[in-house]
């Protein structure tokens, strides 16, 4: 059946999904229409098409055990040097997507995988174009805002054309957990530090 590439993400609703998503290109990224504006919570991550059925069901259960929490963008990061990213911050919800992108990514599950760079959360708004373009971004955004309630996360998949795809949403479920499962619980992460240059 060969293999598929997935991505778990939240996604930025509208419209400052859309209004990112055309500033992205306004500052020449060729991949901003091909990448829906979001929060990766897996980043892309290749499986055997015959075990898409096991994430499907893995992801419902961490849904299952979550609750709805805030979320806040404001302001421009970057990864530079590390990697030529410029971001929008997430200011408030970074805890729970930490704890979420851990529990998607647990040892035992069908998504389970090493990270290049420790997480940290962030919605990309340029990548990989020239320095000048970069700082355009940076500048432009840094008065950006959005505040919105997250209500559960999404399965994309990566089409041949390189375009990102929605397959299944997730909504949260009451918090209460399942067997052997627990209530989604923020801990406290230091996500000031931008350790984490992924451009999805």
């Amino acid at each position: 059946m060969g293999t598929v590439t997935l991505g778990v993400s939240i996604a930025v609703p509208e419209p400052y999904g859309s209004f990112l998503q055309e500033r992205r290109a306004g500052f020449g990224d060729p991949a901003a229409h091909g990448i829906p504006t979001h929060v990766t919570l897996l980043p892309p991550t290749e499986v055997e098409a015959a075990a898409l059925p096991a994430v499907e069901d893995h992801l419902a259960q961490v849904a299952a055990e979550g609750r709805a929490f805030p979320m806040r963008l404001a302001g421009t990061g970057t990864f530079r040097p590390l990697s030529p990213v410029v971001f929008v911050q997430v200011v408030e919800g970074a805890d729970e997507c930490m704890v979420l992108q851990e529990r998607i990514r647990a040892a035992h599950g069908p998504c389970a995988r090493e990270l290049q760079f420790p997480y940290h959360p962030h919605v990309t708004v340029a990548h990989g174009i020239d320095e000048d373009a970069m700082d355009r971004a940076f500048a432009e955004l840094k008065d950006f805002e959005a505040a919105w309630t997250i209500n559960g996360f999404a399965l994309y998949e990566q089409g041949a054309d390189g375009v990102w795809r929605l397959d299944r949403e997730y909504p949260f479920g009451s918090g209460e957990p399942s067997e052997g499962g627990s209530p989604l619980v923020p801990r406290q992460v230091d996500v000031t530090r931008p350790t984490a240059p992924s451009p999805w």
